[in-house]
């Protein structure tokens, strides 16, 4: 170990290995292993199993809660349980520092016994960007500043005021509103900004009507126009984006507004 961060790290390998031994141990399954802890990508690893299993999403998310509470680097994060045949999304969450930033949904349920991974991606800290920083600042002269002037010259997605940044579960897909996509069975559907907008109204509250007039005033109005077929045009839009997930529709309450139905 060549600092703290470093033990750190390596105690969160050992607390993702015990979070799959106590999933297997709810499934039932005393004596089948728990396979490698495999890190898939930066602050991003993959538990999986050498035997098939069933959970219960209110057990894997309190069990990841209380294990990675003893990790220092581990405030915030998203755990997202894939399928083995096809990697398509089976069950996810997030949970943050701040629990009225949490996102849960589907609790209750009792998944069916299959192979499952679950990724844990968690959220970079202060130390990782400082470190991050000081390699940048490592390199040639020359480099650094073509680096700079190609981010500056890049163009860049961004949220509108008061829009909650995050990745939240709606059914077997993931909506990413910080990059304006929704990913499905790993596929990427880019939304544009205010198809965002109106996804996240919906997301705000699932399966309640929203009323058509909070939806033209909240996307619109500060533009100070307000029409009325627009909405209609990327309600539209939306549906045909959400069509890959069966389980997710926005229904029309006449008279009313939208609502958007989840089942899952």
């Amino acid at each position: 170990m060549t600092s703290s961060d470093d033990f750190d790290i390596a105690r969160r390998e050992v607390l993702l290995r015990r979070i799959g031994d106590e999933l297997l141990t709810q499934s039932g399954d005393g004596k089948s292993r728990v396979l490698p802890v495999k890190k898939i990508a930066e602050n991003e690893y993959r538990i999986s199993f050498e035997n098939e299993l069933t959970f219960q999403p209110d057990s894997l998310m309190s069990t990841t809660r209380r294990l990675l509470a003893k990790d220092p680097l581990a405030s915030d994060y998203v755990v997202t349980v894939l399928n083995c045949s096809n990697s398509s999304v089976t069950y996810g969450y997030a949970i943050s520092n701040n629990k009225r930033d949490d996102i849960v949904a589907c609790r209750g349920r009792v998944q069916p016994k299959g192979c499952y991974m679950v990724d844990i991606k968690f959220k970079p800290t202060g130390k990782n960007i400082a470190k991050n920083g000081f390699l940048i600042g490592s390199l040639p002269f020359l480099a650094f500043i073509g680096f700079i002037f190609f981010r500056s010259a890049k163009p860049r997605r961004t949220l509108t005021d008061g829009q909650i940044t995050g990745v939240v579960t709606l059914g077997s897909m993931l909506f990413d509103e910080k990059n304006r996509t929704l990913i499905i069975n790993g596929k990427t559907i880019d939304l544009t900004g205010t198809e965002t907008r109106v996804l996240h109204i919906f997301t705000s509250s699932p399966n309640k009507t929203i009323e058509r007039s909070r939806l033209q005033k909240e996307i619109w109005e500060d533009k100070g126009v307000i029409v009325g077929r627009s909405l209609d045009m990327f309600i539209s839009k939306l549906r045909k984006k959400l069509e890959p997930d069966p389980n997710i529709s926005i229904v029309v309450i006449r008279g009313k507004g939208y609502k958007l139905e989840i089942s899952c």
